[in-house]
This record gives C-alpha cells, sequence and structure tokens, in this order.
C-alpha cells in the first residue's frame, strides 16, 4: 500500500481520482467538461441548456404579488380561523400573538396574460411579461425559519453539507465554455430590509462533489473575482510556467494517494489562469447598448446592484455558463412592509422582467430555464397591530408562489390553487423537490438515477423522499 493511503478519506476517494484524471485529460486536451461527466448519467433529450435562478432571499409575500384574491379584501381586518390554521406551527416572532387578522394586499392589481394571473400593481413589468412566464402558486416546503428553508431550497436538504444545485448541474453537465466556471453566482442587497438575513457561501457550495464544482461568486467593484489578478513582477508567461510544474507535482500526488481533491486543485488553477483573461472582457459592459442599459434600468449601470446583475446574467448565459444563481437580499418584511415591499419590487421588477424580454429577443429563452422564487412566502395575518406602519408578515412555508420561463415550461400559465386564505394548498401540490426534479428533467437529467456515492448511500439532489417532475407546467 502507499505510503500517501493514511486516511479512509483517501482510500474512498480512489475511485473518484479516476473521474478527476478523466476530467483533467478532457481540460487539458482543450475539451468540454460536460464531455466526460455526461458518461456518470443516463440522459434524454433536454429542452434547457443552462439554468438561471433568480433567489429572492428572505420569503416574497405571495398574497400581495402573485395569488391576491377578492376574498380577502372582504376578510381584512377578520380572525384567520382556527381551521384555517389547523394548528400549524408558526416561528417565535408571532406564536406570542393573541390575534392573527387578515390582511388584504397592500396593493391592487390585475388578470395579466393569456391565463389571466393575478400579479400586483407593485410588479409592472412582470405584469408585462405575464404572457411569458409559468406562475406556481402551490409552492410548499417544511422549514419555517430562513437557514434550514434556504438551505433546502438550495441544495435539497435542510442539513448543512450537501451540494447545492448548482454544483449538482456543474457536476453532470459541465461548461460549453472552457474559460468560465459552469456555476457562477452574483449576489445583491435590496431596500427592502437591510441588511436582510445572511448569504452563506454553503449555498453555493460543492458538498460531497468535487470542490471544482462549487460556485464562483462574481462581485461588483474593480476586482470581480478576488485575487485572480497575478502578484505585481509576475509575467503571464511566468505564471504559467508555474502553474505547469506545480501540475506535475500534484498529478504525481493525486495518482499516489488517490485522492480527488488533488485533481480538482489541478483543474482550479487552470479555470483561475483562463479567468484571468475571460472575466475582464465578461464585465466589460461597454460593448452594451443604451437601448439594453434602458431596459434593465439606471441601476444597471451600478456594478453590485441586481440590475446589473440581471445583465450580467445573460452574458454568462451567452458564454455558456451552466448554472447563474443571483441572490437578492431584503425579503424578509416582518416589520413596515407597505414600506419596504414596494422599495423591495422597484429594485426586482424591471430588471427580473428585462432579463426575459432580453433573452426572448436574442433567440436564448427556448433553451435556458429561468426560475424566479424563494424559501417561503409570508402568512396572511399580520404580525403585529392591524394598521400599524411597523406591521409586517410572518414566514409561511405552507403555501407560496414561484414563476418560471423559457427551457420547455408552459408560457402564460398557472399551476395550482390555494384556498381563500391564501393558506393552505387545495390542488397542484409542488415541493421544492419537485421544483428540482423539473429542473433537472429539463436539463436531460433523470433526478432518480442522478447520483453520487457518499457515506454509503447514492445521494441525489432531490434527497431520499419521492419527488416528481411537474408535468402539468412543460410543454
Amino acid at each position: 500500500m502507499s505510503p500517501f493511503l493514511t486516511t479512509r478519506r483517501a482510500f474512498l476517494g480512489t475511485s473518484s481520482a479516476a473521474l478527476g484524471q478523466l476530467a483533467l485529460s478532457s481540460l487539458l486536451g482543450g475539451e468540454s467538461s460536460a464531455a466526460a461527466s455526461k458518461t456518470l448519467v443516463s440522459q434524454f433529450a433536454p429542452r434547457a441548456k443552462r439554468v438561471i435562478c433568480l433567489f429572492q432571499s428572505g420569503g416574497p409575500s405571495h398574497m400581495d404579488l402573485f395569488d391576491g384574491k377578492p376574498s380577502l379584501t372582504k376578510l381584512h381586518g377578520t380572525e384567520l380561523p382556527d381551521s384555517v390554521r389547523g394548528g400549524q406551527r408558526v416561528t417565535g416572532m408571532t406564536s406570542g400573538q393573541t390575534s392573527f387578522p387578515v390582511i388584504q394586499p397592500i396593493a391592487p392589481g390585475k388578470l395579466c396574460g393569456p391565463s389571466g394571473v393575478w400579479i400586483s400593481d407593485l410588479l409592472p413589468y412582470t405584469q408585462k411579461i405575464a404572457g411569458d412566464i409559468c406562475v406556481i402558486r402551490s409552492m410548499h416546503t417544511e422549514a419555517i425559519n430562513h437557514d434550514p428553508a434556504i438551505t433546502l431550497a438550495n441544495t435539497g436538504s435542510m442539513q448543512l453539507g450537501n451540494a447545492s444545485a448548482g454544483a449538482w448541474i456543474s457536476y453532470g453537465l459541465g461548461s460549453d465554455n472552457a474559460n468560465l466556471p459552469a456555476f457562477m453566482v452574483l449576489v445583491s442587497q435590496g431596500t427592502g430590509k437591510n441588511p436582510g438575513q445572511p448569504i452563506f457561501s454553503r449555498l453555493w457550495g460543492s458538498g460531497f462533489l468535487p470542490s471544482q464544482h462549487q460556485g464562483v461568486v462574481l462581485r461588483g467593484g474593480a476586482e470581480p473575482v478576488l485575487y485572480l489578478d497575478n502578484p505585481s513582477g509576475i509575467e503571464r508567461a511566468h505564471r504559467r510556467s508555474q502553474l505547469d510544474a506545480l501540475a506535475n507535482l500534484n498529478q504525481s500526488f493525486g495518482e499516489a494517494s488517490g485522492d480527488p481533491e488533488t485533481f480538482a486543485r489541478i483543474q482550479q488553477y487552470e479555470m483561475a489562469f483562463r479567468m484571468q483573461a475571460s472575466v475582464p472582457e465578461l464585465t466589460d459592459l461597454s460593448t452594451e447598448s443604451n437601448q439594453t442599459f434602458e431596459l434593465y434600468g439606471r441601476e444597471s449601470r451600478k456594478p453590485g446592484t441586481y440590475a446589473a446583475n440581471c445583465l450580467l446574467a445573460r452574458r454568462l448565459a451567452e458564454r455558456g455558463v451552466r448554472f447563474i444563481q443571483l441572490f437578492h437580499r431584503g425579503w424578509d418584511q416582518h416589520i413596515a412592509i407597505n414600506q419596504q415591499l414596494p422599495n423591495q419590487c422597484r429594485d426586482t421588477d424591471q430588471p427580473s422582467a428585462a432579463l426575459i424580454a432580453d433573452l426572448k429577443r436574442r433567440g436564448m429563452l427556448d433553451d435556458t430555464l429561468v426560475i424566479w422564487g424563494a424559501e417561503f412566502g409570508r402568512t396572511v395575518y399580520s404580525q403585529g397591530k392591524i394598521g400599524s406602519p411597523v406591521a409586517g408578515r410572518d414566514h409561511h412555508g405552507r403555501c407560496f408562489s414561484v414563476w418560471l420561463a423559457g427551457g420547455g415550461i408552459k408560457p402564460g400559465y398557472v399551476h395550482g390553487q390555494t384556498d381563500d386564505f391564501c393558506w393552505n394548498i387545495e390542488s397542484g401540490h409542488v415541493h421544492l423537490r419537485d421544483l428540482h426534479a423539473t429542473m433537472l428533467h429539463q436539463l436531460g437529467l433523470d433526478h432518480n438515477r442522478f447520483t453520487f456515492p457518499f457515506r454509503g448511500l447514492d445521494q441525489k439532489l432531490v434527497g431520499v423522499e419521492p419527488a416528481h417532475v411537474v408535468k402539468p407546467i412543460l410543454l
């Protein structure tokens, strides 16, 4: 036995090392990394080539944005019946309330698009693209607090240490661009609430998958990727010779130790070297027209904003990045919802709609799956005294709304129905794991067969409980 084989981790990683070598040979040979990984899973014809996930962190209020009902206006100020609430556990922020008064949507809305989906007037730009999106009103989750809920939404599990959805897609399909990672992340801060819930790097982490599949954060400002530039005095040719020597050392160690992370490190060094040339071109928006900036809104010229990130998402999609995830903080409106929610909508409405319109006019929407959603919704009852300027809404996971567009999803369609209180689902239940299964399906991946061996189990993004593709929303 090699003296390097001193740990159980290294021993169990031996089989994965072969995969690392295969990916390395593909990398050094100039082929797409997808060519190596496609052999890992039985595939069928995909409808989407890539995913853009617009994650609205904190929990947008579904009855205020996409699920307003005339019944809520009639019920405004009345007590939420115990028969509707059904003894549901609520957070510690409202569990001590003695009254749970129903609150109507804070702004009017209208029926939009061919399906007549109700969309709030707080989202005038989204109203205009109602014919291009599919609204799911019947999403649900078991989690009622942010950390387990956002972890479940992004990794398929409330437990820490699992691979993120983007890492799974990177592992399964690779990238169409050898000069950029398959999975890239952008984070913005909204004006809805400051500072909002924290966004942890584990939400785009690789978990038990090889580490080269973790998301790479693209930041606003002068340094989009940290530590990407060469140190002062180091020329690119010198850097290339350093990496070649380091790769040979790592290759020898990896073959001897069977440690897959050694091969992952080689790939990460190589990717960083190529990104030194590709990232400056990616983030240089001087080639974008004034018309495009007007489409996304004035904030699109300001690096790090949600609008600028939506524009960058389109540029990343054009360049073959497989999974693009935007995290926008500030939707946790426990207080002052009448002020905070309109502000948050102004941050996100025009850029989100612009992304759909921009992809569509460039012929990219058909093979790009766009998902707009969050970890849960909000309660129909008021957190705080009804009518108070500081009142808000608490967390609600039993039903909430998301929307999807492109990538083989039915446009102008509404799926699922909630009750008159927007509290319980009446038809068309969709769990978060079903949304993950549907996303994988549209990419040509079977959620039951797409696995990775870890801790004696064939791990899956959808976990161990049954998951179902939401076929009614598919073309």
